[in-house]
């Protein structure tokens, strides 16, 4: 899995990120799109990518998810109700790349491997440690995503929340949460990117301090103490702590 946002102001975001997550980055040759390359303890976490030309979408972090076959994947998006946005495109021999939305609306990107297979760290202070994916539309989203890709389902064994758990070869990969009452309607389905941090309320206050907002938390959780951030730019992430838990966490019923 590869994350990328799309941000106007690459500076900006690089400034945030940098005090926020502890990044550094590094530029990637022009014919590449010239993204910015993010790097956790030397390790490639994440990129920072301005739009296309004529491209207006607002800042959102977009979530790369892996496939043997990026034209294969690609058409059982178009076939399972999803949107290509991107038709499949080779980044040089980095690997090949497409843009999608899922039928509840939200957006996510698909990468075939090359040379570069993605996450070079997760789950450690700066890298991505997990994804869920908010949606509307829960009932569809859950079908795409186990059409289109091979995966398990299973069910959060709490009748308080709507969420599933979807993993391969019994690993979690992927959540599902349907939105709530909570969620203002003008906020259209998205995947929430969670990052792990060293300590959950110092990367809170770091974010807020450079122009960030707070969306929900500092919480304790059974996963680790979560917060719900949105950045300067309007890109809503998430960060936790995961040597801090609370609780037993609940458990999952399989899904056929």
């Amino acid at each position: 899995m590869l994350g990328r946002p799309l941000f106007t102001d690459l500076e900006g975001a690089e400034r945030f990120y940098a005090d926020v997550l502890g990044w550094t980055f590094g530029r990637e040759p022009a014919e590449f799109g010239g993204y910015t390359q993010a790097y956790a303890d030397g390790r490639a976490v994440a990129a920072v990518v301005p739009p296309m030309p004529g491209q207006e979408a607002p800042a959102r972090w977009c979530l790369y998810l892996a496939s043997p076959d990026a034209e294969a994947t690609a058409a059982r998006i178009t076939e399972h109700g999803g949107t290509v946005l991107m038709e499949p495109m080779r980044v040089g021999d980095l690997g090949t790349m497409c843009v999608a939305r899922e039928p509840g609306g939200a957006v996510f990107g698909v990468w075939q491997a090359g040379v570069h297979e993605g996450f070079e760290a997760t789950a450690v202070p700066g890298a991505y440690c997990w994804a869920e994916l908010l949606t509307r539309d829960p009932e569809r989203s859950d079908a795409f995503l186990s059409a289109v890709f091979p995966y398990g389902a299973g069910r959060i064994q709490d009748d308080a929340v709507d969420f599933r758990v979807f993993d391969l070869g019994r690993e979690p990969v992927l959540g599902r949460m349907r939105m709530t009452g909570d969620v203002p309607p003008e906020v259209p389905a998205y995947i929430d990117v969670y990052f792990a941090v060293a300590d959950c309320d110092v990367a809170v206050a770091r974010a807020v301090a450079l122009g960030g907002t707070v969306r929900s938390g500092p919480a304790d959780s059974p996963f680790g103490r979560v917060a719900a951030l949105t950045d300067p730019q309007g890109a809503r992430f998430s960060v936790i702590d995961v040597t801090r838990t609370s609780g037993e966490r609940p458990g999952v019923t399989v899904v056929d």
